[in-house]
C-alpha cells in the first residue's frame, strides 16, 4: 500500500472541490514554473526553479529531462536525490483526486536512480538508491534500493543493480583514440 493521507469530501467529487484543498494562485504559479521547466534545456536552471519556486528537494547533478511533469498542486511533496536521471515525459504525482476523497503522499526518489521515459510515479512511493525504472512504467508501490523494475503496474525484473557511478579517471575521447608513439609493430591500413 502506498503511503498516502486520505481526506474525505462531502457533496460533489473531490476534484470539483479542488480550490477548497489548494489555493488557485498556488496552482497558477506552480503551473507557470513547471511549464518553463519542462521546456528549458538548462539542467541547473531547471533544478533551481524547482527548489526556489516549488519548494522541492533536488540533489546535485540530478538531470530532469525535457517534458517531465511535476505535480502541479503539491510539488513540495516531491524530493529527488543526487545524481538521478528522470526521463523524458515522466509524470510525478503527489496527489490523487477521487469521487469521495483526495489523497496526498510524498514521493521520495533516492540517489543514483534512473527513471525511464514516459513513466508515471504515483503519490506515496519511495524509490531506493540506485534503482532503475524501465521506460513506460507505472510506479504504484515502493521500489527497493538497487532494484530494476518495469511494467504497468511495476514488477521486479532484477535485484541488486548497481547504478553507482564508476570510479576512476575519465578518459577524453581524443586521448583514448591516440595510438602509442613508438609502436612500429602495429600497421594501420
Amino acid at each position: 500500500m502506498r503511503n498516502t493521507v486520505r481526506y474525505p469530501v462531502e457533496g460533489s467529487n473531490a476534484l470539483w472541490q479542488i480550490y477548497k484543498t489548494v489555493s488557485f494562485w498556488k496552482v497558477v504559479k506552480n503551473f507557470a514554473v513547471i511549464q518553463i521547466s519542462r521546456y528549458t534545456p538548462f539542467l541547473k536552471l531547471k533544478n533551481w526553479l524547482y527548489r526556489t519556486f516549488l519548494g522541492m528537494e533536488v540533489g546535485e547533478d540530478t538531470a530532469v529531462a525535457l517534458m517531465v511533469m511535476m505535480d502541479v498542486m503539491f510539488p513540495e511533496l516531491i524530493s529527488v536525490g543526487r545524481n538521478t536521471i528522470i526521463g523524458y515525459n515522466t509524470t510525478i504525482l503527489a496527489h490523487e483526486y477521487l469521487t469521495d476523497e483526495y489523497r496526498l503522499g510524498r514521493v521520495i526518489i533516492g540517489d543514483n536512480v534512473m527513471i525511464g521515459a514516459n513513466s508515471t510515479l504515483l503519490p506515496g512511493i519511495t524509490i531506493g538508491d540506485g534503482a532503475v525504472i524501465a521506460a513506460g512504467s507505472v510506479v504504484n508501490r515502493d521500489v527497493a534500493p538497487g532494484a530494476f523494475v518495469g511494467g504497468n503496474p511495476i514488477r521486479v525484473i532484477r535485484e541488486g543493480v548497481d547504478m553507482t557511478p564508476p570510479r576512476g579517471r575519465l578518459v577524453e575521447a581524443d586521448e583514448a583514440a591516440e595510438a602509442p608513439e613508438d609502436d612500429t609493430s602495429t600497421i594501420l591500413h
